[in-house]
């Protein structure tokens, strides 16, 4: 049997714990709830607590994909798992995930292409299907970013204990608080079928330019040392990532317009087909002036990052989720993915429903 495409015939998200707000951040650092949502749209987020991994997130959430897609996890046959944040250096989340699910045997691919990782799964998942290697696949984007935050004093954060932080340790807080606000934890995953139906990958652009890896990147660790972990890496913070925000936003609002439109001329779509721009949740405003550049209206962009924070490779999944959750993406319906991450990688993706 041929296959056109693909169809999601499932979708489930996890985040752990309670929300942490922009105002429990101001115990750990100088910052504010106006601050924070002034400049990214984000009002809460969540952390994974000590001891819980990507793979833990991820399980949750795929365990409830499968669960909404009315399979067990024998079915699965494919598993493509999504993370900057793994369990360990090595080996991959993704085996971790198929022992978790019971499905041992089941190939399991590690993507590391950041937040953009989505777009990159979505020609993945179209190969095998078109290729007959697979024809129930899951998809998964997971997140545990807790472990390259910059405060020491997760009880105080999380109403644990009360009092306050030293000095110092709001000062080394501080240093980083800009990329600190911005990232949460959570897991989306999504289940994909092989069909014959008109759905599927309708277009696609992907590009990456490792010019500009470092405006973006954790600076510790790595196997171009010995040993790939140095004593005073953490002393010196060398575990939270180095981010050039100015740099990155400018970089998004040019390249992502540029993608969507080259990608629409290329397909011969019209922006007005299209039904739904689904965007990575990385800050509001980059999204408003991508929607704006494109002329895309309101209603047609919807964002979670306010309660969620940038969750990277959990971001997609988990909005796509959240709409299916609410009966607003529909079969037949077109859609447009756009998202950039660290790399750098970007690109757009048509998808019908």
């Amino acid at each position: 049997m041929s296959t056109l495409g693909f169809e999601i015939i499932g979708t489930g998200h996890y985040v752990p714990g309670n929300p942490v707000t922009n105002d429990d951040l101001a115990k750990v650092m100088d910052t504010s709830d106006e601050w924070i949502a002034r400049r990214s749209g984000i009002r809460q987020r969540h952390y994974a607590p000590e001891g819980q991994g990507a793979s833990d997130l991820a399980l949750v959430a795929a365990q409830r994909a499968i669960e909404a897609a009315e399979l067990t996890p024998k079915d699965i046959d494919y598993i493509i798992f999504a993370t900057m944040t793994p369990d360990y250096v090595f080996p991959g989340s993704g085996a971790l995930l198929g022992a978790k699910l019971g499905i041992e045997g089941v190939p399991c691919l590690d993507i590391r292409q950041q937040c953009a990782a989505m777009l990159f799964g979505l020609q993945l998942i179209d190969g095998l299907v078109k290729s007959g290697h697979a024809k129930t696949i899951l998809f998964v984007g997971a997140e545990a970013h807790a472990g390259f935050m910059p405060w020491e004093d997760w009880d105080i954060l999380e109403g644990k204990r009360e009092g306050e932080v030293t000095p110092e340790a709001r000062e080394r807080a501080n240093k980083h608080r800009a990329l600190a606000v911005l990232f949460g934890d959570g897991a989306g995953a999504l289940v994909f079928r092989a069909t014959e139906r008109d759905a599927g990958l309708r277009g696609l652009t992907l590009q990456t330019d490792g010019r500009h890896a470092k405006t973006l990147y954790v600076p510790g660790g790595g196997f171009r040392t010995r040993p790939y972990w140095k004593e005073d890496a953490f002393r010196e913070q060398a575990f939270v990532p180095h981010m050039e925000g100015r740099e990155l936003f400018k970089f998004a609002v040019t390249k992502l317009p540029q993608a969507a439109r080259a990608l629409c001329e290329k397909t011969n779509t019209k922006i007005a087909d299209i039904d739904w721009f689904l965007a990575h949740q990385a800050n509001t405003r980059i999204n408003e002036y991508v929607r704006d550049a494109l002329g895309v209206p309101v209603a047609k962009m919807p964002m979670n990052i306010d309660r969620f924070g940038n969750t990277s490779a959990g971001t997609l999944p988990i909005l796509i989720d959240e709409l299916t959750k609410a009966s607003q993406l529909k079969r037949g319906e077109l859609t447009m993915m756009l998202a950039l991450g660290a790399g750098i990688h970007w690109g757009c993706a048509l998808v019908r429903w």
